[in-house]
């Protein structure tokens, strides 16, 4: 069912948030994650002593004592890796390597999905009309879930780059795609991320409530979005 709480205004582009928007992401990040502890069993023999509560402790750690990781997820992941390794007693040059190669081997399973064919062809039903982007928190690899043939650019956060919903990737995007902030729908499955940050950078919203593999969530933000809706197919209606 589509909600039209703010009346749309004539719009020149949309953005898309990716994880839980347009794909189930939990179950993808519990698969990497498991695979890469399994990964750090079998290569660095010490890390046995470790389990998936240790790792998140040691990361949520290195994130209060530098705040800036908390924008970076793949900087985050790197450091807590390395940092890991160092506690559990490999050599700098040890602990380093194996961060790296901790962190490819996540990244690889990250990503080692296909975004299901109905979504793609409504994002390319939707690209005829619209200059079609992504703007993410996460550090899924568009091009390999098949995203890349239908979206424009993908914006992630890190490098001085805050997350949403902080304005910095919206306006990043408006300035690439040379339109104000008032013309760009970003459409995501967050109301604390994407429809406050697209509210608060001066964009328009759609809030897709609930997100894949989610419950409907009955509680608004401070901001409503411009327009809510149950199934992401339902833009193919809402934007013709």
């Amino acid at each position: 069912m589509v909600q039209v709480y703010i009346r749309p205004q004539a719009y020149q582009g949309i953005s898309f948030d990716l994880d839980d928007t347009l794909y189930d992401n939990a179950p993808i990040i519990r698969a990497a994650e498991a695979s890469l502890l399994q990964f750090l069993h079998q290569t660095y023999r010490e890390t046995r002593r470790w389990q998936r509560d240790d790792w998140i402790s040691l990361k949520t750690s290195l994130i209060q004592n530098q705040p800036d990781l908390a924008h970076d997820t793949t900087a985050a992941r790197l450091s807590m890796l390395e940092q890991g390794l160092l506690m559990l007693g490999y050599s700098t040059e040890d602990a380093e390597v194996g961060a790296v190669a901790g962190l490819n081997h996540f990244l690889h399973k990250r990503s080692d999905f296909r975004v299901s064919r109905p979504v793609i062809n409504l994002l390319r039903d939707l690209s005829l009309k619209y200059p079609l982007i992504g703007i993410t928190n996460g550090n899924v690899d568009a091009d390999k879930i098949g995203l890349g043939d239908v979206l424009s650019f993908v914006l992630h956060p890190g490098k001085g780059t805050r997350m949403k919903p902080y304005a910095d990737m919206f306006n990043i995007a408006c300035r690439r795609l040379d339109i104000p902030l008032a013309s760009l729908l970003h459409v995501g499955d967050s109301h604390g991320s994407d429809v406050m940050g697209a509210r608060m950078a001066g964009c328009q919203s759609v809030w897709l409530n609930p997100s894949f593999g989610r419950d409907k969530t009955l509680r608004f933000g401070r901001l409503l979005p411009h327009v809510e809706i149950e199934n992401i197919h339902e833009l193919q209606g809402l934007l013709g």
